[in-house]
């Protein structure tokens, strides 16, 4: 039975601050002995899936979580006293409805309390707390702040508000990182502990895997914040203890109070949220009332789709197909799908949006050609509709549409209209550290000279996806300069450690459609 649990810990989509790879976490867990851990990034899930994902692989029990950032008033008031602009809190989610809940409290905290960061505050908090475990997070906490400035009533005032709104499922969190000030929080959590009777849980606030990763974290606070190692002003970890460290030495540092560790098991034991994967979700089409249902109306639209594309005596290959089609259409579910995409598409068409002819599998499929999805026709060019939809295969179709760029927002705003806009999301995309420019990022950092630094990066290969390994496989010369000059290879071990991670998100060019009523959606690109 395992005896300590993390249950604060930053993956790679912390941004530039965590650096934990999600694929590692629960190797790492499965290694000390461990059979849970946490996902707790700052402000964001975005790691939530693969997480659970990898999780699985490693037979590691995940709990989903983030460190959310809370305003110290409302979510609306957009402080000017920076150093007082949010403070730090952990949620993790016990179940479904925890999970819900989370998702709800971390969307509204960027659509709106973003200021600096994506906040919420008490208010929402309050509204959306079932199913949630809440810990009083690190020294950015609000808890620790006032007891950093030696206001302890301020400090009861707060851990008695919490405690009131997620009673046996709030924790004081003590931490072991080897800082001065946590020494001294913690002795004070501990006195409040016992006052309040609220109880303690252990964590570590891990922000990289291992205790030798701490230089590599410090290389990326300075991508993150554009200082390089040697600005004495530049954002630091004061310790190299915030990795994810064994049962062992979180036992031994708590050693004096043992129900602190015993907590993170009791956690890990509440939390039993799952994600459910392989159900096909779709949202509902509203057709028009005379057709008594979604399918009578799509093969009303495919029928006179065929004539119009055919003629009105088509040939019996053309409808056999057509036929064919519509029963694996029919079959897999997605028949609001295909209205939902001709939808939108006829109303593009229909305000004289120029809309592509169709790319990728889709284009294989004769009934999106006869109601116009597609321009292309499968019969001719001996497109086959299998590799879009096979019964043997169940994958989610996926329409690949261009649209104008100068009007594709248009088509974008109809769909928020038709869903409602509370309905809608942009998909996020992420930025990364490719091979050359996480050369030119450690070198910067390091304050070596530009021309050494761009002479290195440009000997890695233009490849796309290439990586550092690779190029060293493939660039004689490159190898040789590593394994001859220093700089070249410190540069390069630094930035192996670092490649791949995500270093900004943005939107992506598409748009997804969430039906109210249920966790029901569906994705389609509006432009490529």
């Amino acid at each position: 039975m395992p005896n300590f649990v993390h249950l604060h810990v930053h993956s790679e989509y912390s941004l530039l601050d965590g650096m934990c790879r999600i694929k590692d976490l629960p190797k790492r867990a499965k290694e000390l002995g461990m059979n849970a851990i946490a996902l707790t990034d700052h402000g964001v899930m975005f790691g939530a899936v693969s997480f659970f994902k990898e999780c699985q692989k490693e037979g590691i029990k995940p709990i989903i979580g983030c460190e959310v950032y809370v305003a110290p008033r409302s979510r609306f008031n957009k402080e000017t006293n920076i150093d007082d602009k949010y403070s730090h809190l952990i949620l993790l989610a016990k179940n479904k409805t925890g999970y819900e809940n989370l998702i709800k409290l971390v969307s509204l905290g960027y659509t709106e309390g973003y200021y600096y960061k994506p906040r919420i505050d008490l208010e929402i908090l309050e509204k959306y707390s079932e199913g949630l475990i809440c810990l009083s997070a690190c020294l950015a906490g609000s808890i620790n702040k006032a007891i950093l400035t030696d206001d302890m009533e301020k400090a009861k005032e707060i851990a008695l508000w919490h405690k009131r709104v997620f009673g046996d499922d709030y924790y004081l969190e003590i931490q072991n990182n080897g800082l001065n000030a946590q020494i001294m929080v913690n002795q004070k959590l501990i006195a409040l502990s016992r006052e309040l009777n609220i109880p303690l849980v252990a964590t570590n606030d891990a922000h990289y895997l291992k205790q030798e990763d701490s230089y590599n974290h410090e290389i990326l606070l300075c991508i993150q914040t554009g200082k390089r190692m040697t600005d004495p002003d530049r954002m630091r970890f004061e310790t190299d203890e915030f990795y994810i460290k064994t049962p062992e030495e979180m036992e031994d540092y708590f050693s004096n109070i043992p129900e602190a560790i015993e907590n993170t098991v009791k956690i890990a034991d509440k939390c039993n949220f799952e994600f459910e994967f392989g159900v096909t979700k779709l949202p509902n089409y509203d057709v028009p009332e005379e057709f008594e249902s979604h399918s009578s109306y799509l093969k009303k639209l495919c029928n006179d789709g065929i004539k119009e594309r055919y003629g009105e005596n088509p040939s019996k290959e053309i409808l056999d197909r057509a036929e064919y089609e519509f029963r694996i259409i029919e079959k897999m579910g997605y028949v609001d799908y295909y209205l939902i995409v001709w939808d939108f598409i006829h109303y593009a068409k229909s305000i004289g949006i120029a809309v592509g002819p169709g790319r990728g599998s889709g284009a294989g499929s004769i009934l999106a050609y006869s109601i116009g999805i597609t321009d292309i026709d499968p019969i001719k060019y001996n497109l086959l509709f299998e590799r879009f939809l096979n019964p043997e295969r169940i994958s989610m179709p996926d329409f690949d549409v261009d649209f104008c760029y100068e009007r594709r927002g248009e088509v974008i705003d109809y769909v928020a209209r038709k869903y409602g806009q509370d309905h809608v999301s942009q998909i996020i995309t992420f930025g990364t550290m490719s091979a050359r420019s996480v050369i030119r990022d450690v070198g910067r950092v390091l304050d070596v000279p530009y021309n050494e630094v761009d002479k290195i990066a440009k000997m890695v290969p233009f490849e796309i996806h290439i990586t550092l390994e690779q190029a060293l496989i493939q660039n004689k010369e490159l190898r040789e300069l590593y394994e001859k000059d220093e700089t070249t290879r410190r540069i390069i071990e630094i930035a192996k450690g670092l490649e791949g991670m995500p270093r900004n998100a943005s939107t992506h060019a598409c748009r997804c459609c969430y039906y109210k009523g249920s966790s029901r959606y569906i994705r389609t690109f509006v432009c490529k």
